[in-house]
């Protein structure tokens, strides 16, 4: 037997591969069939047989936050390396930021989107947020009609919080009526800050980020989904108030999802030791105060989703240090593992709990199909060995190698994502 069926192949049978499926409860171990591209429940006539011993099989992760860089920022990433870096790291869908530039706040870019992600022949389905503002200027609301229709799966001005109260509630307003979420940077902009107060701040002279830079964004984004019945999607949080925030509103009837990212809930703003900009993103690591009332948000369901926020620079413009370096970090090929880390090893999640935050959650917020290894589901697998994995940034698909994920060591690795068919996009 061989060890891992390869992408695109129609019939396979795993044996012996622990299943992992929160959408059915299944964990344990058990063999996996696919026929014609679907989960079966019996083997395919003929199907080649490979050895899942000491592999995990999951659902394909749901990334709803990646930043490919196509157009403007090609040095840093393109819609087909992005893709590489998330079948890399067992994501089978993402739903790739507007901020790029020019910005998506046309059906016409968003379509251009869907045509590179085509040519790129990827196994991962490929999702787009249109702008939530024209330029995303935050001043005029975007065509967020013709967006939807043109195959926009959200909306979203990311990098940038829609300041303006009035402009935001047209947005979600709008947005409600088309049935899409709106995902917002919450992060009020005169209150932006590089880092945590700290050590680091005070050595280097850095302007510190509040916790009320991001809970008063917070704040205000809830109160205006509980006005227009809108679906919020609350970006990468890293205050532990957030996550209270969230769970007072979700108790009131909120339509509201939220999003944790790998780096958020593994690292803290006391874990950095210089000035290295690979551990600068926005918003910045939390205390590990933070970090602990992030993971228990995790634990109890208020943050219902990871995601990455792959955010890719190169390697010259990080070098600028702290104060100059932009904001972001990149993490598709090191999310499931960075994530496994923080919450099944270090805070004792239950791995079906840690799987739905990459499935369940992302895939409902998004209002996609619930992922799932059930006969008949497609078979958009992702597959990860049970060994420690040392990271190396010489591996990464990825064009940029802006994390401080490398050299580190994580108890799991994606190794294979499994898929019917190279993707087009889904506009």
């Amino acid at each position: 037997m061989d060890e891992t069926p390869p992408p695109y192949l129609p019939d396979w049978t795993l044996r012996g591969v622990r299943v992992l499926d929160p959408a059915t409860g299944r964990d344990g171990t058990a063999d996996l069939f696919c026929a014609g591209g679907r989960i079966a429940a019996a083997p395919a006539p003929g199907a080649p047989v490979f050895d899942g011993a000491g592999l995990l099989a999951m659902p394909a992760a749901v990334d709803p936050h990646v930043h490919f860089r196509q157009p403007g920022g090609e040095d840093a990433e393109t819609v087909a390396t992005g893709l590489a870096a998330a079948a890399r790291g067992g994501v089978g869908t993402v739903v790739a930021m507007p901020n790029t530039a020019p910005p998506l706040d046309s059906p016409a870019r968003v379509r251009e989107q869907y045509d590179l992600a085509a040519a790129a022949r990827s196994p991962v389905r490929f999702l787009v947020a249109g702008c939530c503002t024209v330029g995303r200027a935050g001043r005029d609301v975007a065509p967020l009609e013709d967006l939807a229709a043109a195959g926009a799966a959200a909306f979203s001005d990311d990098g940038s919080m829609v300041a303006d109260d009035a402009v935001m509630r047209e947005t979600m307003r709008r947005a409600a009526a088309l049935g899409l979420p709106v995902m917002d940077h919450a992060v009020v902009p005169e209150l932006q800050g590089v880092v945590r107060d700290g050590a680091l701040a005070r050595s280097l002279g850095l302007r510190v980020f509040p916790d009320e830079a991001e809970t008063r964004a917070v704040a205000r984004d809830l109160a205006l989904a509980e006005e227009t019945g809108a679906h919020v999607h609350l970006q990468h949080l890293s205050a532990g108030a957030s996550a209270d925030l969230v769970a007072a509103a979700r108790a009131r009837g909120v339509r509201v999802s939220a999003e944790a990212t790998p780096h958020h809930l593994l690292l803290a703003c006391e874990d950095v030791s210089g000035d290295d900009a690979d551990w600068k993103m926005n918003p910045p690591l939390g205390t590990r105060a933070d970090r602990a009332r992030l993971r228990a948000a995790v634990l109890d369901g208020t943050v219902d989703c990871f995601a990455t926020d792959h955010a890719p620079h190169t390697a010259a413009a990080k070098s600028r240090g702290f104060a100059d370096a932009p904001f972001g970090v990149i993490g598709l090929e090191t999310a499931l593992a960075a994530t496994w880390q923080a919450m099944v090893e270090e805070s004792g999640m239950r791995p079906l709990d840690w799987c739905a935050r990459w499935t369940l959650g992302p895939a409902a917020a998004l209002g996609l199909p619930a992922p799932s290894l059930a006969p008949g589901a497609e078979a958009r697998v992702a597959l990860l060995r049970l060994a420690p994995w040392t990271v190396r940034a010489d591996d990464f698909a990825s064009k940029s190698r802006n994390t401080p994920m490398t050299g580190r060591t994580f108890p799991v690795r994606p190794v294979a994502l499994l898929a019917p068919g190279p993707e087009g996009g889904a506009a």
